[in-house]
């Protein structure tokens, strides 16, 4: 058996979530259960469980602070919430697992399986993205064929569409093939000044040597790569460029 707590500020949201797990992952035993972040680093110190699950808002703070709380974390976590964008994206720059309320049995039994499956060291580094992009997003965890990459953001030159895969390209030249779309890097990043200039090409605006004119135009970067700009997006582009 997997030895869970859950941590939520809503007795009806923790009921629920004790209810699912009950009926969906028979192989979770909940051992306890805390409203806040005094009661829940208590409750994780006393049990000792495997996996929490853990709501961002709290009663008397935030998730963010249990974590805080433990110097090395000897428990996996399965984020809940009913909606914070900038956890989402502290969350998705790690690749952590996270529940949107209201819940639904279906993630909530895939999140479970893989973040049981998931080794220490992987695991680890995911947690150590997110402490580092608490206060600003500055690394994002890469899923490539032998693990997990971590880099800062603002090393990304630009990323490469290849089919549903995505090349990440770094100043210096180093490339990573990495098992996410475009699109879903293009979510992730465009707030951090990065411009989809191409269905295939995501940029980062502080790399840009030089734009040439043209009918869509093209973008020449300071590694000296000549990228389309298309047509479509041509005008947001150069409206971008002399904002920056």
């Amino acid at each position: 058996m997997i030895r869970a707590v859950i941590i939520d500020d809503e007795i009806k949201c923790r009921n629920t979530l004790l209810s699912h797990l009950d009926r969906y992952c028979p192989d979770v035993r909940v051992v306890g259960e805390a409203d806040g972040v005094t009661a829940g680093v208590e409750v994780i110190t006393t049990q000792r469980p495997e996996v929490v699950f853990l709501d961002i808002q709290l009663t008397d703070g935030n998730g963010f602070q249990i974590l805080e709380a433990f110097p090395e974390i000897f428990f996996k976590v399965i984020f809940t919430t009913a909606f914070d964008q900038y956890a989402l994206q502290a969350f998705n720059f790690s690749t952590l697992d996270y529940l949107l309320k209201p819940l639904e049995p279906e993630k909530l039994q895939k999140a479970v399986a893989r973040v049981i499956s998931e080794s220490k060291t992987t695991y680890d580094l995911k947690i150590s993205v997110l402490r580092e992009n608490q206060q600003q997003l500055e690394k994002i965890a890469l899923p490539t064929s032998d693990g997990l990459k971590l880099i800062r953001i603002k090393d990304i030159v630009r990323c490469q569409s290849d089919s549903n895969y995505t090349f990440i390209i770094l100043k210096g030249g180093e490339k990573y093939l990495v098992s996410r779309t475009l699109k879903e890097y293009e979510d992730l990043l465009s707030p951090l000044n990065f411009f989809r200039v191409h269905n295939s090409h995501l940029i980062n605006i502080d790399f840009i040597d030089r734009y040439v004119r043209g009918e869509g135009g093209t973008v020449i970067m300071e590694d000296g790569t000549e990228i389309e700009v298309s047509r479509r997006k041509k005008e947001q582009f150069l409206s971008l460029l002399r904002k920056s």
